[in-house]
């Protein structure tokens, strides 16, 4: 047997049968149950949170909500996108940080765009006892 031979595994061209192992995880339907019914919680939970007003505050509620979002959104990527460190050779780590880049650029923006939105658009609350009140005759102006 030659050098060339012997690093290559035995057979030329190197595509011996030796090392066929597959380094991913593997799907399994208990996995994909086990997404499912954390999938279930993790999205019945916060309606309940809302629904029975469980906190006095509404951005407590909003906090939790966000959390909650944020645990799922790692159980999609562990149960049903097979997402680890180890898997594609740390490929899969770059593309989750770059989606957590751009899903916090997104979610800053629109809380930006949303409370100015609301500061410039709704009548502010100093203007709002010169108003007439409605249905109130409102005396005409002196000349």
């Amino acid at each position: 047997m030659s050098a060339h031979e012997d690093t290559l595994g035995g057979h030329a061209g190197g595509h011996g049968h030796d090392h066929h192992e597959e380094i991913g995880p593997h799907a399994t339907l208990g996995g994909y149950l086990t997404g499912f019914v954390l999938s279930v919680f993790l999205t019945a939970i916060p309606f309940w949170l809302v629904m029975a007003k469980v906190f006095d505050k509404t951005s407590t509620t909003a906090i939790v909500i966000l959390l909650l979002g944020a645990v799922q959104i790692v159980v999609h990527m562990i149960y049903f996108l097979h997402m680890n460190a180890h898997s594609e050779g740390g490929w899969n780590m770059l593309s989750l940080m770059f989606t957590l880049v751009l899903v916090v650029i997104t979610l800053t923006g629109s809380l930006w765009v949303m409370f100015h939105l609301n500061s410039n658009m709704m009548p502010s609350m100093q203007h709002a006892d010169q108003l007439p009140a409605r249905g109130a005759m409102v005396p005409p102006k002196a000349p």
